[in-house]
């Protein structure tokens, strides 16, 4: 039984207001990803533990939710408030409140991907108001586009769904323009979606997927260096020099040299 949002968002609450870095990276899957989206940083387990650790040492805050839990099938968001503590653990002292929201996916009863937004309060900011998700850093040309976290949530479930059940990124050809009809929501909403709830412009997140598919490919297929121009076209890429851009960006390394330490056993 998968446990449900709330138990997940009071664990995950409690690993950070223990400050206990391993607790809160815990709650990743093995191959889970914390996204960091103001600072661009991705951190698997461990290279979160290690990040953790220094932040703990160096600062102490009060984590605690704003408003309701937004839950899907497979994904959890919600806002929160980090309110700074002084030297004895009581709430207060010269720093403001940050205001954030993360959106998680989830496989199985850990995190596939947690994306953290936050921000530094805004003067006359009126204490302890939720702020829209629009309103997060680096989404200002989408300040008018009026989605709430709410639907926020659900288009980024239609499109993971668009994604995963109909491979879409399977059509070399596919747009933005075209997978916002898929998904039914506009161009704008649905790039804010992508930029907002997964941190990528919209080339990376489908040629995520493609590179992903690739890898499955190539860990499976042996054979020359045709053979792996014939795997980018079968994964959606319409070029070699794509393909390989994007593999190296996501792998780090050739598809060639992938398939070989996959292979080579």
């Amino acid at each position: 039984m998968k446990m449900r949002a709330t138990e997940f968002v009071s664990s995950y609450f409690d690993a950070w207001n223990h400050r206990d870095p391993v607790a809160v990276a815990d709650h990743l899957a093995r191959d889970g990803l914390y996204w960091d989206v103001p600072e661009n940083r991705r951190s698997s387990h461990d290279e979160l533990v290690v990040a953790l650790r220094e932040f703990f040492s160096a600062y102490r805050h009060r984590y605690e939710l704003i408003g309701e839990i937004v839950e899907g099938p497979a994904t959890i968001a919600f806002q929160y408030r980090m309110c700074p503590l002084d030297c004895s653990g009581r709430r207060g002292g010269p720093a403001q409140p940050i205001q954030g929201a993360e959106f998680i996916t989830l496989h199985g009863d850990a995190a596939a991907t947690i994306h953290d937004y936050y921000e530094l309060p805004a003067t006359g900011r009126t204490p302890g108001k939720a702020q829209p998700v629009s309103a997060l850093p680096g989404r200002g040309k989408y300040a008018k586009s009026g989605l709430t976290a709410a639907q926020l949530s659900a288009h980024r479930q239609r499109l993971e769904t668009v994604m995963v059940s109909r491979q879409a990124w399977l059509r070399s050809d596919l747009t933005l323009p075209k997978l916002a009809r898929l998904v039914g929501c506009s161009v704008n909403h649905l790039s804010q979606v992508i930029n907002a709830g997964f941190g990528m412009t919209f080339f990376d997140y489908v040629n995520r997927y493609r590179v992903e598919h690739a890898k499955r490919m190539l860990a499976d297929t042996s054979g020359d260096e045709g053979a792996i121009l014939n795997i980018a076209f079968a994964a959606g890429f319409n070029s070699n020099s794509a393909f390989y851009a994007a593999f190296r960006k996501f792998v780090g390394q050739t598809p060639a040299r992938y398939r070989r330490t996959r292979t080579d056993h």
